[in-house]
């Protein structure tokens, strides 16, 4: 099983809750965002829409963060979570300039690096990671990616890097175009 995710923006109406709940069972600093919540091109579907996109670590096949970092802070578990080790971390940042998602952010208080770990606990007993279950509409879910059904989704989004740069495992649902505003 290799885990990503998926950004259903269909269903994404940018309120933030999967960025709060993150926060909140990890206790981030104030500035601190493992998970960003981007408003996107309007214009995203070819006509007028508005469109938020969730995103964290993609959690990579070819990970940048994990290539840059000059201590081997970085590790790749068999189902694709990559680790990020804050004891061997020296907060050079390098990884933060690597990574095409600016997924790996800074602490301030600990002058270390941190970064979304798909909340390797709570997968790993089984449960859904916070942002997952701590979005109301139901816009994230945790997914296999070798079972996903790929014609359902998209990888590459309009206004978002390109996932070909790293092997990004996040795949979206793009908004349904607006047939009609009134009856």
């Amino acid at each position: 099983m290799k885990k990503g995710f998926v950004s259903n923006m269909e269903r994404c109406i940018g309120c933030n809750a999967c960025v709060i709940a993150c926060k909140q069972y990890h206790g981030l600093e104030p500035e601190m965002k493992r998970r960003k919540v981007r408003e996107m091109d309007e214009n995203i579907v070819g006509q007028p829409v508005r469109a938020y996109l969730s995103a964290s670590c993609q959690h990579c096949d070819e990970p940048a963060c994990m290539k840059a970092c000059p201590t081997g802070a970085y590790s790749k578990r068999e189902d694709g979570v990559v680790l990020h080790n804050a004891e061997v971390c020296i907060g050079c940042r390098m990884c933060q300039w690597a990574c095409p998602y600016e997924a790996p952010t800074f602490n301030p208080v600990t002058k270390k690096m941190d970064k979304c770990d798909f909340c390797r606990e709570r997968i790993d007993a089984g449960e859904q990671p916070f942002c997952v279950a701590g979005c109301p509409m139901e816009a994230l879910e945790m997914v296999d990616m070798d079972e996903i059904n790929e014609s359902d989704y998209v990888s590459e989004v309009k206004g978002f890097v390109d996932p070909s740069i790293t092997g990004a495992n996040l795949r979206v649902k793009l908004p349904a175009a607006v047939r009609q505003v009134r009856r």
